[in-house]
This record gives structure tokens, sequence and C-alpha cells, in this order.
């Protein structure tokens, strides 16, 4: 793996595992975001990218839209000590 690759976790990607939540499309995707949805979009982001998020209540009590999510979630994955995994070798 290129260590020089980018992780890359957006909008995008945001909306697609929302989407499984539910088994919606993804224009079905709501922007603002309930407890339920944030907990799965947690747990996939972990499961994708094969690391554990270190969310205190704070950050997670600001994450209250997709947008918020992204920029939150984006976060956590930068400061990974080692880039996680392409989620493309996961698929």
């Amino acid at each position: 793996m290129d260590t020089q690759s980018e992780v890359r976790f957006g909008r995008s990607e945001a909306i697609a595992m929302l989407a499984r939540y539910g088994d919606r499309a993804p224009e079905q995707v709501d922007e603002h975001l309930g407890s339920l949805e944030l907990t799965w979009l947690i747990a996939e982001v972990e499961q994708t990218y094969g690391i554990q998020l270190d969310l205190d209540d704070h950050s997670l009590d600001a994450i209250r839209t997709v947008e918020d999510a992204v920029a939150a979630l984006g976060t956590q994955l930068k400061s990974q000590p080692e880039s996680p995994l392409d989620p493309q070798l996961h698929a």
C-alpha cells in the first residue's frame, strides 16, 4: 500500500454507509442524524477502515448532521497513527 495515499471519507461515503441502515436509497438519507444513525455510521466507519474511533461526549454531541459527521469522523481517520486500509480493499 502506498503510504502517501490518503484515506477517502467524504459525504458520498457517509451517505452510502447511512443508506445501508434501513436498506434505503442514498437519496432517502436525511441530512439530520438521529442517535441510532450516528451509532450505525460510527460502527460502519470502524469496520470499513479497521480502526477504533475515540470520540468523547462533547464530540458526539456536536454531530447532528451528515456534514458534522464527515468532519468529525474524517478528522479521526486522519489522526490515526497508521493510515487505515483503503475501503475498496474491504469490498
